[in-house]
């Protein structure tokens, strides 16, 4: 038997919690990341219910918070979209907490992977409404979609690098 494969991906450099999971690196970037999407949503439903020209951000040009806070597409299915951003920040938070990455039940690993995934591809079509249909960027909302795709990253990373893997048990 190798070395590589006594040791397993700890072998590799990963640098997995002391009781096995993720990565020690994982939980306090996942947290991190889920607490700043969350503070960005809140803020932009804050925003949304209230006086949405006083974000701060330029009017007018290609960067307008306000065109793009206010359009018809800032509801999806009825819903603000910042709100549906305090959900999935919300539920991803929960999902990362410290004890969910110990616990090695794959169901559990698989619904933080969808989740994150789900948040990118919200994500996705947002930007691509910016770009196309509303033709303005919102600096507050870029700022959520970047951490969307943080916080994917650093869940696929930490998936990847789990050791041992959840998603090798049968």
């Amino acid at each position: 038997m190798t070395q590589v494969a006594r040791t397993g991906s700890a072998g590799r450099g990963a640098q997995a919690a002391p009781s096995g999971g993720a990565p020690a690196w994982a939980v306090p970037a996942s947290l991190a990341l889920a607490l700043v999407g969350l503070g960005l949503s809140i803020y932009l439903t804050i925003e949304h219910f209230t006086a949405p020209g006083s974000l701060a951000c330029p009017v007018g040009g290609a960067v307008d918070c306000a065109q793009v806070t206010t359009s018809p597409q800032s509801k999806f299915l009825g819903i603000p979209v910042a709100v549906l951003g305090i959900v999935y920040f919300a539920a991803m938070l929960a999902l990362c907490l410290p004890m969910l990455w110990r616990r090695m039940d794959r169901r559990l690993w698989q619904a933080r992977m969808a989740v994150a995934g789900l948040g990118v591809i919200f994500a996705i079509y947002l930007i691509f409404v910016e770009l196309f249909i509303i033709e303005a960027f919102c600096l507050w909302c870029t700022a959520v979609h970047l951490v969307a795709f943080g916080l994917f990253a650093v869940v696929v990373l930490a998936s990847a690098m789990a050791d041992p893997s959840p998603f090798d048990r049968r």
